[in-house]
């Protein structure tokens, strides 16, 4: 009886026919002992000395060494074969030695083992009895079905319990690589917010102190205080952009947001990003300010602050606008220049396009749509060359309480 899917019980069961064959043992040995005889005697000892010595490591190896299983088998059948001829106290061993052929044997010849076992415990009752008996008969025939019926049943058990140990062995692996799955999708999403944050953030700080150096480099002689208006512009931008590192490192909210409102911080940014380019900038809210999660407020001010970089940048723009619109049901940013245009179908979906605004690599405005797209909202950009830009994010107003500054400060 393998013990592998059912222990305990499997090995409880295994000792029990184990301590039947020697118990049985024990009684015709008695039997014969009381007799005078000793010969056979000494052969019942024998069989249980053999029989035991492989029961006490439980045939451990029969797994590895069939052939060394099958040979014990052999000599303790053709021992009991010896004592059942020579007494018929030793007939009734043939039960539990139907167990070891089921055990042991494969179903093609542990069947044929048990009926020939069956008909050789017949045999001897026969002979000792000077013929056979109804009971002498149907005696080993109940014993050996009982035992074929057990072990077939303990074959269904044991097949359903590996079919199902490997389908939960299948369903761990499943779930181990759908974790990874998970953990490396967590990742990519992680990296793509960070290449946003960056991009909107310091890559676009980075690009107004460079063009704020370059005016003043290009005023320095001719115009030596509109010079030094730049580099403290330029000084000014470093300084914000050191503090939106520091916060990027510590994963808090931008620090203009920490400072005050959504629409305040709007209006810093775009009058920053005025002071810094020709263009001439306004902010302006329509509607009445409504209270928003931290996460749309950051959306709008990073979508903002990446729309006004573009049109600062790239549009050579005279005139540049922001407009947020309180709606009933949504919140609306609109950053609209009269600049030069480009082409926005290629934009987005090709970076590297040359249609790309002034040259650019599109990717600001991917970031801008994804931003939006993250909190169930749309990001439009019409354009066309010569005509100017338009982006305009739109995202639905959350249910439930306020819990951005708005909602605080009101």
């Amino acid at each position: 009886m393998r013990d592998d899917p059912f222990s305990p019980a499997v090995r409880l069961l295994g000792w029990a026919v184990h301590g039947t064959f020697l118990v049985l043992l024990a009684i015709a040995l008695v039997r014969v002992a009381h007799a005078g005889l000793a010969a056979v005697t000494a052969g019942g000892v024998l069989l249980g000395v053999v029989y035991a010595a492989a029961v006490v490591p439980r045939l451990r190896e029969h797994r590895t060494r069939p052939a060394l299983a099958r040979a014990w088998l052999g000599l303790i059948s053709a021992g009991w074969v010896a004592l059942a001829l020579s007494s018929p106290d030793f007939v009734w061993l043939a039960f539990p030695l139907f167990f070891a052929y089921l055990h042991l044997l494969p179903p093609p010849a542990a069947l044929p083992g048990v009926a020939v076992l069956t008909g050789a415990a017949i045999a001897a009752s026969a002979w000792h009895g000077g013929g056979p008996t109804l009971a002498e008969v149907l005696g080993p025939c109940i014993g050996a079905a009982v035992a074929t019926m057990m072990a077939l049943a303990y074959g269904a058990l044991y097949r359903e319990s590996e079919r199902r140990r490997l389908l939960i062995e299948e369903l761990v692996r499943t779930r181990e690589r759908l974790v990874r799955a998970e953990a490396g999708a967590a990742r990519l999403a992680e990296r793509e917010r960070l290449a946003r944050e960056i991009h909107d953030t310091l890559a676009q700080g980075m690009s107004s102190i460079i063009l704020l150096l370059r005016a003043a480099r290009r005023d320095l002689d001719h115009a030596p205080g509109a010079a030094r208006g730049r580099l403290d512009e330029a000084e000014k931008a470093a300084a914000e952009n050191l503090e939106e590192a520091r916060t990027f490192v510590r994963g808090l909210a931008p620090p203009v947001l920490q400072r005050s409102s959504l629409t305040d911080a709007l209006r810093r940014v775009t009058e920053s990003a005025g002071a810094r380019s020709a263009a001439r900038m306004r902010f302006e809210v329509s509607g009445t300010p409504a209270g928003l999660p931290t996460e749309y407020e950051v959306a709008l001010l990073r979508i903002a602050q990446g729309a006004l970089g573009n049109a600062s940048r790239h549009a050579a723009a005279r005139n540049v606008g922001v407009t947020l619109t309180y709606l009933d049901d949504m919140v609306v940013l609109d950053v609209f220049d009269d600049g030069r245009g480009f082409d926005p179908s290629t934009a987005p979906s090709k970076p590297d396009a040359p249609n790309a605004p002034g040259g650019g690599t599109g990717y600001g405005l991917r970031a801008m749509r994804d931003r939006a797209r993250a909190l169930g909202g749309t990001l439009t950009v019409e354009s066309s060359p010569g005509e100017g830009t338009a982006v305009v994010a739109s995202l639905p107003l959350p249910a439930g309480p306020a819990t951005g500054e708005e909602g605080r400060d009101r």
